[in-house]
């Protein structure tokens, strides 16, 4: 038995080594162009929703200036601020993985907010991933929603309106969601956002001019943060479903370009294995051809 010598893989094993990473990029490409696709569609629908969103808020925050002003507060059970005893949070990952470290990322988080809660929490997730690591814990799974690729408003309505019950029937003082906010195609942050109770942000800059209300703040306010409530739902879906499709694309890029890599280096292998077996039949003719003569 002879030791210390590096036994090279034989040229088939080379070619089913190639012939396999090769039907593996193939997969990885295709997957890219599909999360390519729906990534460039996502991502155009969450930059356009995040205008209505804003300005919903800004209308928001306007007419809670002239609310401040007044003692009706306590009519407005979506703003009013109560004794912390129990807190509800709106989980929301991907239905499928394959995207990266952007599951991992979102489990961190939530991982991360239960811990460092001191009040029990019961979970609504939506999305599989979510609702399957929830499940491996012993926290509260309360609920459980899916949403379609491409959700309209009308599909999260649901979704926010148990949370604005929960809310409201005090079974719950705080609303908090865990998304994965959309920055560009190679950023994604797993970021904790309160839902409930509203806290207004009180702009400095009141509007030119004084304000007409019909028929009056507190109405269209009963009216306008139900309203706010849904589209942050909303904004949270869109946000998660155009950092999935980019973190996929990016992870299936990464896969190909890895794969390829792969491939060159295998081939180099077959090219010196085939080149070893060449000279090895070459010094076996010339050893036969001076046997001979000898």
């Amino acid at each position: 038995m002879v030791l210390g010598l590096d036994i090279l893989p034989s040229t088939k094993d080379l070619r089913d080594r190639i012939r396999s990473v090769s039907n593996t990029a193939k997969v990885t490409g295709a997957m890219q162009l599909i999360a390519a696709s729906k990534m460039n569609r996502a991502q155009l629908t969450v930059q356009r929703s995040r205008s209505y969103s804003e300005q919903i808020a800004k209308v928001l925050s306007i007419i809670s200036q002239e609310v401040t002003k007044l003692e009706d507060i306590d009519s407005l059970p979506l703003i009013k601020q109560r004794p912390l005893k129990k807190v509800l949070l709106l989980l929301i990952t991907p239905d499928r993985g394959l995207a990266g470290p952007l599951v991992s990322n979102l489990y961190k988080e939530a991982g991360e907010f239960i811990s460092n809660s001191t009040e029990p929490i019961s979970i609504v997730t939506v999305g599989r991933k979510g609702e399957r690591f929830i499940g491996r814990t012993s926290q509260d799974l309360l609920a459980s929603y899916s949403v379609p690729d491409r959700p309209k408003l009308e599909d999260t309505n649901s979704i926010s309106n148990f949370l604005i019950n929960e809310y409201v029937n005090e079974r719950f003082d705080k609303v908090v969601m865990i998304y994965a906010k959309f920055i560009n195609t190679a950023s994604q942050v797993a970021v904790t956002k309160p839902i409930l109770p509203i806290s207004p942000q009180i702009d400095d800059k009141s509007p030119n001019g004084e304000l007409i209300y019909e028929p009056d703040p507190i109405s269209v306010l009963n009216e306008l943060i139900p309203r706010y409530v849904e589209t942050q739902i909303y904004q949270g879906v869109l946000e998660a479903i155009a950092s999935e499709h980019s973190a996929r694309m990016v992870a299936m890029q990464n896969a190909t370009d890895n794969a390829n890599e792969l491939i060159d280096g295998l081939t180099l292998d077959l090219n010196k294995a085939r080149q070893e077996s060449i000279t090895s039949e070459l010094l076996d003719i010339v050893g036969g051809v001076a046997a001979l003569e000898s």
